[in-house]
């Protein structure tokens, strides 16, 4: 769908973990559907996708004055670089390894966060015309992409064509050519190039909510197994503080889930959780291990062991947890870590690029 919307062929962006879905796992769903390469911040993080055994393109675009980029080189990874100092250190690793690195350029056409300055584009493009290097990628990240029809959209694309442009015409092609994000890929054909880097949408939640969901289909849902269930009485405090009070008799389940594996403390006694197809209301506080649920004086049915689904399916969903935070679903999903174990439930060839 993404391809289809977009017109070019799709980054699978598995940073940060995959969104917090596992970045080995969905590295190769992304790639088994169609995805042509990989994306990510760090060379870490490229690292340990070859560790995995995954051999498909990887670019990483996040580099430190410490980042490896030689072992990133002996890894067959690409190194999209901020600065000439950055380019400078991949070119030395180059020479030192005796091999030719494949390179690509992020250039900072608005958004004032990492990329090329226009200061520091001559010096970069004299940098590229060492014979260890070659250009690969040249890229850059919209500041408003989820603002469709916002002029510095238009800008942002207008200023990494002329730094195209001004390749060319130094006699250094770039192969690829990428600016739109899951929102242009699917919102504004105009900002396409050679490919479309896909972030949140390939994780099934829509980048441009206000538009919908696009069709697409959220990948997680996240459950906490039931670890005991109590008799309570009226009047009793449940949880630090006691910011929740029992106004009646009551059973109550605790969740073995806390903050430490994503839940938000701030969604204390307003978290909304489904059990057997039930909704109970979440209550106390939200500790670092466990979680409180009122199921009313009769139990709800729920026993010790039961799934409850907190969110996904026909339940809550990450962006209603933004939303009650005051966050984004990006922040929700890449926080999702902790003890929490991953169980995939549909084949690889399920997921549409």
């Amino acid at each position: 769908m993404l391809r289809e919307r977009s017109g070019a062929e799709v980054i699978a962006v598995v940073k940060a973990d995959g969104y917090g879905h596992g970045a080995v796992e969905v590295s190769r769903a992304a790639l088994a559907a169609g995805a042509t390469e990989l994306g990510v911040a760090t060379v870490g993080e490229a690292l340990a996708l070859r560790a995995a055994g995954v051999t498909a393109p990887v670019i990483a675009w996040l580099h430190t004055p410490s980042t490896d980029f030689a072992a990133a080189l002996a890894a067959d990874v690409e190194v999209v670089v901020s600065t000439p100092a950055q380019l400078a250190a991949v070119v030395a690793a180059a020479h030192r390894l005796g091999r030719t690195a494949t390179v690509g350029v992020k250039v900072d056409t608005g958004l004032a966060r990492s990329g090329v300055s226009e200061r520091e584009w001559p010096e970069v493009c004299a940098l590229l015309k060492d014979d260890a290097v070659q250009l690969r990628t040249v890229m850059c990240h919209l500041a408003r992409g989820d603002e469709p029809g916002h002029p510095l959209n238009a800008a942002q694309a207008a200023g990494l064509d002329a730094a195209v442009a001004d390749l060319h015409r130094a006699g250094l092609p770039p192969q690829r050519v990428h600016i739109a994000n899951s929102a242009a890929a699917l919102t504004d054909r105009s900002l396409c190039r050679d490919v479309v880097r896909t972030g949140i949408a390939l994780y099934g939640r829509s980048p441009v909510p206000g538009l919908g969901d696009f069709g697409l289909t959220p990948a997680m849902t996240l459950t906490a197994e039931v670890a005991l269930v109590k008799r309570i009485a009226a009047g009793q405090g449940v949880s630090y503080n006691h910011t929740w009070v029992a106004p009646r008799d009551t059973v109550v389940a605790v969740l073995a889930c806390g903050y430490a594996d994503g839940v938000p403390r701030a969604l204390s006694n307003r978290l909304p959780v489904h059990i057997d197809g039930r909704r109970f209301a979440g209550v106390g506080r939200i500790c670092m291990d466990q979680l409180v649920v009122d199921l009313g004086h009769d139990g709800g049915g729920v026993a010790e062991g039961d799934r409850a689904v907190l969110f996904g399916g026909a339940g809550a969903s990450a962006g209603d947890w933004a939303d009650a935070t005051g966050t984004i679903d990006y922040e929700i999903l890449t926080g999702i870590g902790g003890r929490t174990q991953r169980r995939y439930v549909d084949p690889p060839d399920s997921m549409t690029p």
